[in-house]
């Protein structure tokens, strides 16, 4: 019996030496924690994006940036950036895009465990025409609509259109032509051209390509998608005095539409900037929309004549 109990107590002693000199087992790593941050500085061919590891799962970082793709969920597959190590913020730049392209970001960093993907977030690359100018997009519920009027001076392809200075010649004309309000560029700069009704049923067509003359059926669903309320036309209008001669009735810019006072031409020359803007729809229907300084809902008007001269806002084509 005594040399079992000695036994008992060998056997105990020596599990015990043998558990104390076991070592410690290192626990795995576990993959980064990462989110995507937002697309800023859109210039249509180019973005700036970015990223934050909040953790390294137990094990360093060693590669993290950003990846995109024309398709859902990108990966680093695709175009990708590599922005440094560790943990902590990040931004990024997204090249050689392509304008008015829906592309698709991940936020991602690689450790010991693997990579991981930050949250995938979309963007619509703004849109530059022929002649340089950027145009920033809204997307109003179905619709996605410019936020500048247009300055194009070529239609899409390529040939130019005339810049009539003359009021005497504006009238009698029979082809496609612009004008910068008064004749003076700056207006043009900030308040997009005005073109002749010539120049929107032009088969060379005057919008960018992807986007198009708006219907008198996108405006009414424009209204619809913004209440349909006599408080339309405040929610499409840039707030404030800036542009706008006071009061600005009813001026929020909700919508994120930024509506300018263009004014217009027409027999009398020009009239109007400050206090009204007229927009062009599909020339198949002659029919414009009009906002007004002193006024909060949206105006239609039918068969206008081909000799005015309005501004042009484009609609994206679905």
């Amino acid at each position: 019996m005594r040399n079992i109990k000695s036994l008992l107590i060998l056997f105990i002693c020596m599990a015990v030496v043998i558990a104390g000199c076991k070592k410690q087992e290192t626990p795995k790593p576990k993959a980064p924690t990462i989110t995507t941050a937002d697309i800023t500085n859109n210039l249509g061919i180019s973005a700036s994006g970015g990223g934050s590891v909040s953790s390294d799962g137990g094990s360093a970082v060693t590669a993290r940036g950003i990846c995109w793709s024309t398709s859902e969920n990108p990966t680093t597959a695709d175009n990708k950036t590599n922005d440094s190590l560790g943990t902590g913020s990040f931004k990024s730049q997204l090249a050689n895009l392509t304008t008015n392209t829906i592309y698709y970001v991940r936020a991602y960093a690689t450790n010991a465990a693997g990579t991981a993907y930050g949250k995938s977030v979309s963007f619509l690359t703004n849109t530059i025409d022929l002649d340089g100018n950027l145009y920033h997009t809204v997307k109003i519920g179905t619709q996605v609509w410019m936020v500048e009027n247009l300055k194009v001076t070529h239609y899409q392809n390529g040939d130019a259109l005339p810049n009539v200075t003359d009021d005497n010649e504006w009238v009698t004309l029979t082809e496609g032509a612009f004008c910068n309000y008064a004749n003076d560029p700056n207006n043009g700069a900030v308040y997009g051209r005005i073109y002749n009704m010539a120049a929107t049923t032009d088969q060379r067509n005057i919008c960018p390509a992807g986007w198009r003359l708006p219907t008198n059926t996108d405006w009414n669903l424009l209204q619809v998608l913004l209440g349909n309320g006599t408080d339309v036309g405040g929610m499409l209008k840039e707030a404030g005095t800036t542009h706008w001669n006071a009061p600005n009735t009813g001026a929020t810019n909700s919508s994120g539409f930024t509506a300018l006072p263009a004014g217009n031409r027409g027999y009398g020359g020009f009239a109007d900037l400050g206090n009204y803007t007229y927009f062009w729809s599909d020339p198949t229907e002659q029919y414009t929309r009009a906002l007004l300084y002193n006024q909060s809902d949206i105006a239609g008007t039918s068969n206008y004549s081909p000799i005015l001269g309005l501004s042009i806002r484009c609609i994206r084509v679905q």
